[in-house]
C-alpha cells in the first residue's frame, strides 16, 4: 500500500483554495465560520497554524508536547495573502509526510499521544477540510471537497465511525456537522490515531481500516514484511476487522496490531481482539506470525505485552484465547505468557490469563 498521504492533503488543500479565492473580495474579518466563535479570517489563520505545528512535530520527531513557536501574518495581509500561507503551509506538511519513514511517530495528544505520517496527514486533511466548510457556510459557498480526500481521513482517523452512503456527509456527520438519516446527531467527537505499544525488539502497531482493506485483499498493508509476506490468519483478521469496521462495531483499540521488528521495520505478524471486552470483562486474542520469524520468541514477547495492556484497563476481566489440539507451538506460546488451558476437546484447546 502506497504511501498517498501527501498527495491527499495537496488535493484538500487545492481544493479549499479554489473555493475560498472565489471571494476574496468578502469581509472574511466581520463574518463568523459558520457554527464557530471564530471569524471566517481567524479559521483561515488556524488551518495555517495546523499546518505548519503537524509538518514542524513530524519533520522534528517532537516526541512530547507542542514546539513553543507559531506564525503570524504581516500588517495589512489580505485574504489572498492568507490563502497564499494555507496553500504553502499545506505543502510543508505534505512534504514532511512524504519524507518521513515510516516507522516515525511525532506528538499528538489525541488520544494515544502519538502519530505516524498517514495520522498527520489524515488530521491535516481533516483540518482544512472542515474549517473550508465552516468559512464557506458564514460567506454562503457550498463546498464539496474530493471524495478520496475524505475517505484516506476517514480510514485512518475515525476508525469507530460507520461508513455512510457517501464519504464527505458522512465526516461532516461525525464531527458534529451534519446529519444522517438514521443517526442521531453528534455533540462530542474526536478523532483516533492509531495506538502502538512497545516491547523489547516489536512494535505493536495498530492497524488502520485503511490498512486492513488491503490486507484483506491481497496487498502488504503500508507494512514490509519479513519472509513470505502476511500469513493466512492475517489476512483473515483483516477481513473481520473490516467487517467489524463496515458495521460500526470497531473500537480503535481492541482491533488488530501488526508485530514489527525494530531492529529492521520488518512485520512479522499480527496480533488482535476478537472485539472489545464483554459485559463480564472477558476479550479473546488471537495471534499469526509469518514462517520465517517463528520459533524467535517474538509471539510470547508480543502476547505478554498486549495482554498487560488490556488487563491494565478496569473493563478487563480476563484474557481468552483458542486453538487447535494439534498446535503445540500455540500452546507453548500462551502457557509461556501465563495463560492456563481451562477446556479441552477434539476440535480446541481454551486457555484463559485473569488479571
Amino acid at each position: 500500500m502506497r504511501n498517498t498521504g501527501g498527495e491527499r492533503l495537496d488535493e484538500a488543500v487545492a481544493s479549499a483554495a479554489a473555493l475560498l479565492r472565489t471571494a476574496t473580495d468578502r469581509d472574511w474579518e466581520r463574518v463568523r465560520a459558520g457554527g464557530l466563535e471564530w471569524s471566517c479570517r481567524t479559521t483561515a489563520v488556524h488551518i495555517a497554524e495546523c499546518f505548519v505545528g503537524y509538518a514542524s512535530r513530524l519533520a522534528g520527531r517532537v516526541a512530547d508536547g507542542r514546539l513553543s513557536f507559531g506564525i503570524s501574518l504581516e500588517e495589512g495581509t489580505g485574504n489572498e495573502g492568507v490563502l497564499r500561507v494555507v496553500e504553502a503551509t499545506g505543502g510543508l506538511l505534505a512534504a514532511a509526510v512524504r519524507a518521513t519513514p515510516r516507522a516515525v511517530r511525532a506528538f499528538h495528544p489525541a488520544p494515544f499521544r502519538s502519530a505516524n505520517r498517514e495520522g498527520f496527514a489524515a488530521m491535516g486533511i481533516t483540518e482544512v477540510l472542515l474549517h473550508t466548510h465552516d468559512i464557506a457556510r458564514g460567506l454562503g459557498l457550498v463546498y464539496e471537497p474530493p471524495a478520496e480526500a475524505v475517505s484516506y481521513a476517514l480510514t485512518r482517523i475515525f476508525p469507530d465511525v460507520r461508513p455512510g452512503p457517501a464519504p464527505w456527509p458522512t465526516l461532516l456527520w461525525a464531527t458534529g456537522r451534519g446529519e444522517l438519516p438514521g443517526r442521531a446527531p453528534v455533540t462530542e467527537w474526536l478523532w483516533h490515531n492509531n495506538l502502538v505499544l512497545g516491547s523489547d525488539r516489536l512494535t505493536l502497531e495498530g492497524v488502520t481500516p485503511a490498512s486492513a482493506a488491503d490486507l484483506a485483499v491481497g496487498g502488504d498493508g503500508g507494512f514490509t514484511w519479513a519472509g513470505d509476506g502476511p500469513f493466512e490468519g492475517t489476512r483473515e483478521g483483516a477481513g473481520i476487522m473490516v467487517k467489524q469496521y463496515e458495521e460500526g462495531l470497531l473500537r480503535p483499540e481492541w482491533g488488530m496490531f501488526a508485530l514489527v521488528r525494530r531492529e529492521d521495520d520488518l512485520a512479522v505478524g499480527s496480533m488482535g481482539f476478537h472485539g472489545p471486552p464483554a459485559e463480564d470483562g472477558r476479550v479473546e486474542i488471537g495471534y499469526d506470525l509469518v514462517e520465517a520469524a517463528r520459533g524467535h520468541g517474538f509471539a510470547t514477547e508480543a502476547l505478554r505485552t498486549l495482554s498487560a495492556w488490556a488487563l491494565a484497563r478496569e473493563d478487563v476481566t480476563s484474557l481468552f484465547a483458542r486453538t487447535e489440539p494439534g498446535n503445540t507451538a500455540s500452546q507453548r506460546v500462551l502457557a509461556r505468557a501465563g495463560f492456563t488451558r481451562v477446556a479441552a476437546d477434539e476440535e480446541e484447546h481454551a486457555y484463559e490469563l485473569r488479571g
